[in-house]
């Protein structure tokens, strides 16, 4: 091990799972948070098996696995008449794949993390403390003890990502999300509470799926539209009925009558291109800062998770920090590059319309579930490196 103190920007899942990782290899850090307090930002999120099997390894998954709930199948539906093209079982996700899949709302994610980092020595998070430009020298003056590396996971607006000389930067994708929570009284009979449910149709998709943790479902609807600016969510005004009534035109009505229940968080979805990770010498950015994509996998909060584990796994290793960082992202670029591609044929086969839904409709429907299952096992079934090291 050739680090003993690490200076982490962000108290994200990327930046929390890092500093988690980093102290079961006996290293310690600071996460600093410009935030003065960790709200409830966000809606729900699914953490699938190779990111379960994470966590597990940090020791937060117990903790999660009493307030989440474990879908039995992710299934894949017409927009237009709620009929059923295609189901992936999850449930049998501990025998396949060797750890849960579970649903929650991202802020049980982010309390248990925070309950084991306050529960952790080696951490230390300092909330309402701002750093724009994570270098040695302005870090000096606010860590208690020198930091030997600076990990940079502030998010897809990141600041500190800008001390890397070409790292990547933030693009709108041309899509917005449209966030609900629909409270249990509220939700109708035909949303399934034992599966997420992703209902098609013509540039417009709607996920739908259970959360234990706050007794509701979870909705996205997603569209192309306009960007809000640098922001995570941004409250709609008042025509954000008529923006979804224009992009779920001609979708059943059971459906478009669940935009009435409340007002949604109005979300522009960004990317982050290609770029460098680190400064070949002591800082790295991980997560959202150098890979943020479209969420037609699922897996944001997943890959956070994978690249704060890893990372942490590689730093403890006895390969001295700049090598450290490049078999880091040697690691993880092709994983992001493979897991691109697959969210890319995901947005084209949730939005397809005319001939290329009815012909993919077809196919899916010619699919069997343990078929469909098996073109997941190298996302689901991923062996992050160092899970064998703690």
């Amino acid at each position: 091990m050739t680090i003993a103190h690490a200076a982490i920007i962000g108290a994200g899942i990327a930046g929390l799972t890092a500093a988690l990782a980093l102290a079961r290899h006996g290293i310690s850090s600071e996460i600093f948070e410009q935030a003065d307090e960790l709200t409830e930002v966000g809606a729900g999120l699914q953490v699938s098996p190779n990111a379960a099997r994470c966590l597990a390894k940090i020791g937060v998954l117990e903790r999660l696995e009493s307030q989440w709930r474990e879908p039995e199948a992710v299934t894949l539906a017409s927009g237009k008449t709620l009929r059923q093209v295609a189901s992936v079982p999850v449930g049998e996700a501990r025998t396949r794949w060797g750890a849960p899949y579970g649903t929650l709302h991202r802020s049980t994610l982010q309390s248990a993390l925070i309950h084991a980092v306050a529960a952790e020595p080696l951490c230390s998070l300092k909330l309402g403390t701002r750093i724009d430009k994570a270098n040695e020298s302005l870090l000096a003056a606010r860590t208690e003890k020198p930091a030997d590396i600076i990990i940079c996971a502030d998010g897809v607006w990141s600041h500190s990502r800008r001390q890397i000389k070409g790292a990547p930067e933030a693009r709108f994708s041309g899509n917005i999300a449209w966030r609900f929570v629909l409270s249990s009284e509220d939700a109708p009979g035909f949303l399934k509470r034992e599966s997420v449910t992703a209902y098609m149709g013509p540039m417009a998709h709607l996920v739908a799926y259970p959360l234990r943790d706050v007794g509701g479902f979870n909705l996205v609807a997603i569209a192309s539209g306009a960007s809000a600016g640098e922001a995570w969510h941004t409250e709609v005004d008042s025509s954000w009925k008529t923006a979804l009534e224009r992009h779920f035109k001609g979708w059943h009505p059971d459906l478009t009558n669940l935009f009435s229940a409340d007002k949604p968080t109005f979300w522009p979805l960004y990317e982050v291109g290609e770029g460098h990770w680190h400064n070949g010498r002591d800082t790295i950015a991980i997560g959202d800062a150098v890979h943020a994509m479209m969420p037609f996998s699922a897996q944001g909060a997943a890959m956070a998770i994978e690249d704060g584990f890893e990372l942490a796994a590689y730093l403890s290793s006895s390969m001295a920090v700049p090598e450290a960082f490049d078999a880091f992202v040697a690691r993880r670029k092709p994983r992001l590059a493979t897991l691109r591609k697959r969210t890319n044929l995901n947005k084209f086969a949730y939005h397809a319309a005319g001939p290329f839904r009815l012909g993919r409709d077809v196919v899916l429907k010619l699919r069997t579930p343990d078929s469909l299952a098996g073109e997941l096992d190298w996302l689901y079934g991923y062996e992050a490196y160092g899970l064998d090291r703690i």
